[in-house]
């Protein structure tokens, strides 16, 4: 029993993950298939959960993949389990009608599990123009020679200029959607939602597509060449340092730590994060984080360095991009790191919604030489590798 929220006036995401994958010639459902490194499913979700214009994240399954759907997403806790149909138009019905039952909403995105990257850039364009229209898809030009075949054997040539390819996500007005799909008569298979949309009278308007929102089908679409050969590989590197003060707090890696002495510097001075904040950018080529947080600005006075690290990942998602590891090691006579270390990781983790394993950290000492080795400050570095479409 879902429990109804305030949700009217909300935007929500709908992920259709409910197939078996029976093209892709795989062992087991496509959706839970590892792509760069993370169950396919889980980009969407990170995805579409991070964008701040969707206010709720709804994931449709298969009866029976409940368990499997949880261990692909854990320990995201951004969205909500919902039980498909026999067919992608049924499984979209169930989502929209469990949307309905929890309070409805202003305006929902469908998309297929299928598109594992998409960006933010494509997401912020339907949100636009969900204002001025009921409906909005991303669409891509036909850029090959199209032909009609009939029995095996070229017929005529189509005109490309008028055919264009559609993706995911789709946009439209809550409410509108959900009559259509409770009063869809037509093709039982509909491929996607803007066929029912229209089928019920309604228009439906179109934005700029994005090509690294290529649908996985195939076998070769799933690992080796399928998913690395369109992605570069961009590292950056950040090195921060912050003086140690009576009647400061002591934070490093998000943690409050208990210490005769804490960190001086214009935010919370988490010298960790701000080396990581650099190295997100760095990987970019977004400048550093006194270009974003400048010291002088007084809003910054205090503030959490987890906001940094949180506004330099999604500048990375807007691209995009996905962060596949990060690698760090805090310089310090005092206090001892590895008490707290696993703890930091985990907050890392969270920040970044990666898995932990993507998360080293390191401490050492300077054997006593220089401001870290006579406890005057604290030091930390950090690498960051991520991957782009090669069009980035």
């Amino acid at each position: 029993m879902v429990e109804p929220l305030d949700l009217s006036e909300q935007t929500h995401a709908l992920i259709v993950a409910a197939g078996v994958g029976a093209r892709a010639g795989l062992d087991g459902p496509k959706q839970f298939q590892p792509v760069d490194g993370k169950p396919m499913v889980r980009h969407s979700v990170e995805r579409l959960s991070s964008h701040p214009g969707i206010d709720h994240v709804w994931v449709v399954v298969a009866a029976g993949q409940e368990k499997q759907m949880d261990s692909a997403l854990a320990p995201l806790a951004s969205h909500r389990i919902v039980i498909g149909g026999a067919t992608r138009q049924q499984s979209v019905c169930n989502g929209l009608l469990a949307i309905r039952s929890a309070g409805g909403g202003r305006y929902v995105l469908i998309h297929d599990a299928a598109r594992p990257f998409v960006s933010h850039a494509v997401i912020n364009r339907l949100l636009e123009q969900l204002k001025s229209a009921p409906a909005a898809i991303p669409v891509l030009p036909s850029v090959d020679t199209m032909v009609q075949i009939g029995d095996g054997q070229l017929d005529r040539t189509v005109d490309r200029n008028i055919l264009w390819r559609v993706q995911t996500p789709q946009a439209f007005d809550f409410a509108k959607l959900l009559a259509a799909h409770e009063n869809f008569a037509g093709e039982p298979n509909a491929s996607d939602d803007a066929q029912v949309f229209k089928a019920a009278g309604h228009a439906v308007s179109t934005i700029e597509g994005d090509e690294a929102l290529k649908k996985y089908t195939l076998p070769a679409d799933f690992g080796g060449k399928g998913t690395e050969s369109m992605r570069q590989i961009r590292t950056g590197m950040g090195y921060d340092v912050h003086r140690l003060a009576i009647g400061e707090q002591l934070w490093l890696g998000g943690l409050k730590i208990d210490h005769e002495k804490g960190l001086a510097g214009h935010s919370d001075a988490d010298v960790l994060l701000h080396a990581l904040t650099d190295a997100l950018l760095g990987a970019v080529s977004a400048g550093d984080i006194g270009d974003h947080f400048p010291p002088s600005d007084p809003q910054w006075r205090g503030a959490p360095s987890a906001r940094f690290v949180e506004f330099a990942a999604s500048l990375i998602r807007e691209k995009g991009g996905i962060i596949h590891n990060v690698d760090m090691t805090i310089i310090c006579e005092a206090p001892k790191i590895k008490p707290h270390r696993e703890n930091m990781r985990n907050s890392i983790a969270n920040l970044l919604s990666i898995d932990i394993d993507r998360v080293s950290l390191k401490a050492t000492t300077t054997e006593g030489l220089g401001f870290a080795g006579r406890g005057e400050g604290i030091a930390a570095q950090a690498i960051a590798t991520i991957s782009l479409e090669e069009n980035s």
